[in-house]
């Protein structure tokens, strides 16, 4: 997808005519996948399904659940413009409709994030646009 940097430096996804409708979906705080009629859902937002190749695929909401399959916690602030954030994890989540996507991980104490771990999407407004992050899942 690419990035680009806000005015503190922090790096910010860079939207194209591919990635728009996830984007503008995450705007409304809704987490919206493209879904292939025969592979099911998919993602990062691509022009083809990456399975059948096909191009009928269509965007749909999701729900923003899942499971942490693979995290990892930033203890030092790699990322000098997220280091003041610093501990924090960054986790791979399956979500419920199947694919996995890599976000920060939210409202919770590094050290408690666990493989298997239920989350929910949450979204930050940031200049330009709506990042989309994990939390525990409530309940």
């Amino acid at each position: 997808m690419g990035t680009r940097h806000d005015s503190q430096g922090r790096p910010l996804p860079l939207v194209n005519a591919t990635t728009k409708p996830h984007f503008d979906a995450l705007r409304e705080h809704r987490f919206a996948l493209q879904r292939c009629p025969r592979d099911s859902f998919f993602f990062y937002p691509r022009s083809r399904c990456p399975k059948c190749l096909g191009d009928d695929w269509r965007w749909e909401t999701a729900s923003g659940r899942g499971s942490v399959h693979s995290f990892t916690v930033d203890r030092a602030g790699h990322v000098p413009a997220l280091a003041k954030l610093a501990p924090y994890a960054i986790a791979i989540v399956e979500l419920d409709e199947g694919p996995r996507c890599t976000a920060r991980l939210v409202d919770c104490d590094v050290d408690a994030v666990r493989v298997g771990m239920r989350v929910e999407a949450t979204y930050e407004e940031v200049e330009g646009g709506t990042l989309v992050h994990f939390k525990p899942a409530a309940g």
